[in-house]
C-alpha cells in the first residue's frame, strides 16, 4: 500500500505547493490518487492556517477530500503539539461529528493509550506510530495493540545507516510480538527515499509526500505531492515491488 502524506505540520515556507485549505487538500488528494496513492494522511488546518483538531475544521477537510476522491481511506494526525496541545486536545477529538477512517497515534506521546482507547470507542482505525524501540515495546505491551489498523515505523534519523538500524530494531520487536498487523515504513527528509526503498525491499507499506520531504531521489525539488508519488510508483515497479 502506498499512502500519500499531503502536508503534515509543514508550512508553505517549506514548499509553495503544500496544500492547507480543504479545497487544496481535495485537489491534491485527487492528484495523489491519480499518481498511484491508495490512501491519504492529512493534517487539517483552521482558518488561521494552523493545524487543528476542532470538529468544524476536521469536517471541512474530510468532506472536501471525500467529495474529490470517494471511497479512498483518509486518516489524520492526533499529534501532541496540535492545539490545544497535550491532553487538552482530547476534548475537541471527542466532539468530532465527521470521522476519519483512521488516525495516527504516536506511542512516544504521554497519552497515547488514552487516545487509542478513545479511537476504539469511536470505531476509528489506529495507525500506531513508532519512532524508537521504546515506542515499539510500549505498543506490544498494550492489550489494545492487536486492535490497531497498522503499525507505522517512523524513522526520524537523518543518516540512512542509522535510520535503517533503528528500523530493523523496531521491526524485530514487532516480529517477536507477532501482532499480525500490516507495517508501514517511512522516513523524513534525508531518509524519505532510503526508507521507501527498504519498505519496497521488505514488502512493507510505504508513505510518501510533502509531510515527509520535498526532494526527489536525485536531490532536486519535486513540483508537488503528485510528482513525489509518481516517483515512488516508478521506483517500486523497477524493484519489482
Amino acid at each position: 500500500m502506498l499512502q500519500a502524506c499531503l502536508n503534515g505540520s509543514r508550512s508553505r515556507d517549506f514548499h509553495p505547493a503544500l496544500p492547507c485549505t480543504p479545497a487544496e487538500l481535495a485537489r491534491d488528494a485527487k492528484a495523489a490518487i491519480e499518481a498511484g496513492a491508495e490512501e491519504l494522511h492529512v493534517h487539517p488546518r483552521g482558518r488561521n492556517g494552523e493545524q487543528s483538531l476542532e470538529s468544524a475544521d476536521i469536517a471541512a477537510a474530510l468532506q472536501a477530500i471525500r467529495m474529490s476522491v470517494p471511497d479512498v481511506p483518509v486518516g489524520i494526525s492526533t499529534l501532541w503539539t496540535i492545539p490545544p496541545v497535550g491532553r487538552a486536545r482530547q476534548a475537541p477529538i471527542r466532539e468530532w461529528q465527521v470521522l476519519p477512517d483512521y488516525v495516527s497515534v504516536n506511542l512516544g506521546e504521554e497519552d497515547a493509550p488514552e487516545i487509542m482507547a478513545l479511537m476504539i470507542q469511536r470505531r476509528i482505525g489506529i495507525e500506531a506510530g513508532l519512532a524508537t524501540v521504546a515506542d515499539a515495546l510500549r505498543l506490544v505491551a498494550l492489550p489494545s495493540a492487536e486492535r490497531c489498523l497498522r503499525v507505522l515505523v517512523e524513522i526520524e534519523e537523518q543518516e540512512a545507516a542509522a535510520g535503517l538500524h533503528v528500523a530493523h530494531e523496531i521491526l524485530a520487536v514487532l516480529s517477536h510480538a507477532n501482532l499480525g498487523l500490516p507495517v508501514q515504513l517511512h522516513g523524513s527528509d534525508l531518509t524519505q527515499w532510503p526508507m521507501h526503498d527498504e519498505a519496497v525491499r521488505r514488502g512493507l507499506d510505504r508513505r510518501i509526500g510533502l509531510e515527509d520531504g520535498a526532494d526527489l531521489p536525485d536531490g532536486t525539488r519535486a513540483a508537488d505531492n503528485a510528482e513525489l508519488l509518481r516517483t515512488a510508483v516508478v521506483l517500486s515497479a523497477r524493484a519489482g515491488g
